[in-house]
């Protein structure tokens, strides 16, 4: 758009005073402006209908939203539906029940680490989870777990400063270990059961192989969320947890609702901020008009707490209809590894109240993430053991 019809600024998403909680600046903003135009023109939509319209509307608010390939994240059909075809099959219930036991065995173990008294847990057991967690889902060796736990790090430093520059030579770099990764796995004989990124190599869409450029980007969508939305999930699982003593009580006696729990507690306190789209043609949303090629932002931190949905959006429940929960997204874009994170962050949980007779705050309150990184950057409680 030109100057002359430039909209007036609404909102500015990285003040200081949505940074200082955003939760409570998404709520105050859904109320008093459900469409917002941002300072870094784009269109925010806090309100959950609205939210839902353009999801289940993917030819009006495309994924094509990078200038870099994205898959299939960052496709339309039917070019998406090849790529989502392909992706699926690493997470269907068989894969994930084999993957099961590795997945208690890697939480067991870093919960046995933490011992008992006070712990922090970003640094203790969110971040070292998510890292070692996608390594043994990927078959990556355990010398990666450091460098990736660093190389996040300085991804969500360079993409809070909207440092353009040092965001692409760290784009560089992960896809550097996935190829890496990759070259490994050509170089070896074949024999023996491959894993996810062997198996990989061998898949095919309408007839060909996957080009490097593509196995790259599809391996980089799973693993870079993983990193950072796992650690997220994790922090603000037990800070919840640590300040409702009754729900620990409640999960430790029926562990088979744990995974609805983690489902809601997420709902409440959104670990993934927002994802893009842009209009592929002018739309009205919520009374605001908005022309084509405009970036719309889905903001699921406000969309799961709208109160014309959820009532009380504070108020832990475990009656909702799990329909209504826009955690994983919905419609043909929904996150293609919404069944691994689920038994990731169900084991989790799981293994934590067994090793656990009480999980309690310090006093000390946990510390917000800026954004547009969601959950904590300091979760400090304290353990009691059995």
């Amino acid at each position: 758009m030109s100057d002359q019809s430039e909209p007036h600024v609404d909102w500015d998403p990285r003040s200081p005073q949505v940074q200082a909680d955003q939760i409570t600046a998404y709520d105050e903003m859904r109320a008093r402006c459900p469409v917002a135009y941002s300072a870094y023109r784009d269109w925010t939509v806090f309100r959950h209908t609205d939210v839902v319209a353009i999801l289940d509307d993917p030819a009006t608010f495309s994924n094509a939203v990078s200038s870099h390939p994205s898959v299939p994240n960052g496709m339309d059909p039917p070019e998406h539906t090849s790529f989502r075809a392909i992706n699926d099959r690493y997470f269907t219930p068989d894969r994930m029940r084999a993957f099961e036991p590795a997945c208690r065995e890697v939480a067991r173990d870093l919960i046995d680490a933490l011992g008992p008294g006070e712990a922090e847990i970003m640094s203790g057991l969110a971040e070292p989870f998510a890292n070692r967690i996608q390594c043994r889902f990927m078959g990556w060796p355990d010398r990666l777990h450091e460098p990736l736990r660093e190389w996040t790090r300085k991804n969500r430093e360079a993409t809070r400063a909207l440092d353009r520059a040092a965001m692409s030579a760290i784009a560089l770099e992960f896809d550097g270990y996935i190829r890496e990764q990759l070259d490994e796995r050509r170089g070896r004989p074949a024999t023996g059961t491959p894993d996810v990124t062997a198996e990989l190599l061998g898949e095919r869409v309408d007839g060909r192989p996957l080009t490097d450029a593509e196995l790259v980007s599809m391996i980089r969508n799973w693993t870079v969320g993983e990193l950072s939305t796992i650690a997220a999930c994790v922090g603000i699982l037990v800070a919840f947890l640590a300040s409702n003593p009754e729900v620990q009580k409640h999960l430790r006696a029926e562990p088979d609702r744990i995974g609805a729990a983690c489902d809601e507690i997420l709902r409440m306190q959104a670990p993934l901020i927002a994802n893009r789209r842009r209009t592929t043609r002018e739309v009205t949303v919520a009374d605001r008009r908005i022309p084509a090629g405009e970036r719309i932002i889905v903001l699921w931190a406000s969309a799961n707490r709208d109160e014309a949905v959820f009532g009380d959006p504070d108020e832990f429940r475990l009656d909702r209809d799990p329909a209504a929960n826009l955690l994983y997204g919905r419609g043909i874009h929904n996150c293609p590894g919404a069944p691994l994170a689920r038994l990731e962050l169900t084991a989790l949980v799981d293994e934590l109240l067994a090793a656990t007779t009480n999980i309690t705050a310090t006093g000390a309150v946990p510390e917000h993430a800026a954004y547009p990184a969601g959950g904590f950057t300091r979760v400090p409680v304290v353990l009691t053991r059995h």
